[in-house]
């Protein structure tokens, strides 16, 4: 630079103001991702209470089981940095506290992953009823996987510093 000052990459912070800030980023993450799954979450639990369910045959039933837990699973995964800030709050363990809570919520996303294709498995299985609802659910299950970590896995890569 011409001002004889070397030119500085990030962000000009502590470790602490990193940490809020990261913390904050993670905050917003987690509430689009829970709106989701509390909407997905309480539509699987009314399903047991329709009148057609007695008539789902025992596979669809235990998909419906298996989605069920998916979705409870979810949403402990999710609302887990919720409850790891609150009991590690004011312990200085920020830094800390937002990798654990990030690992929780890339969890939960997976959890959510696995969540939407089941939902999507039972749903597609009463709706068609035919061999094409497996190639469908892969399909929709490789569209998310491509979107939710191929996309951002290959900008990580194809824009990392070289350093």
């Amino acid at each position: 630079m011409a001002s004889g000052r070397t030119q500085r990459e990030g962000r000009d912070e502590s470790p602490e103001e990193r940490a809020d800030r990261r913390w904050n980023e993670l905050l917003q993450e987690v509430r689009v991702a829970q709106t989701g799954v509390q909407i997905l979450f309480g539509f699987l639990l009314t399903v047991v209470f329709t009148p057609q369910f007695p008539m789902l045959g025992s596979t669809d039933k235990a998909i419906y089981v298996v989605t069920v837990l998916l979705g409870a699973a979810t949403t402990g995964a999710l609302v887990g940095p919720v409850s790891f800030h609150r009991l590690v709050t004011g312990h200085r363990l920020k830094p800390q506290t937002v990798t654990w809570a990030s690992r929780l919520t890339l969890l939960g996303v997976v959890l959510l992953l696995a969540t939407v294709a089941s939902a999507l498995t039972l749903i597609l299985r009463i709706a068609m009823r035919n061999a094409a609802v497996p190639w469908v659910v892969g399909g929709l299950v490789a569209w998310l996987v491509l979107c939710w970590f191929g996309l951002p896995l290959w900008a990580r890569h194809r824009y990392a510093t070289k350093g």
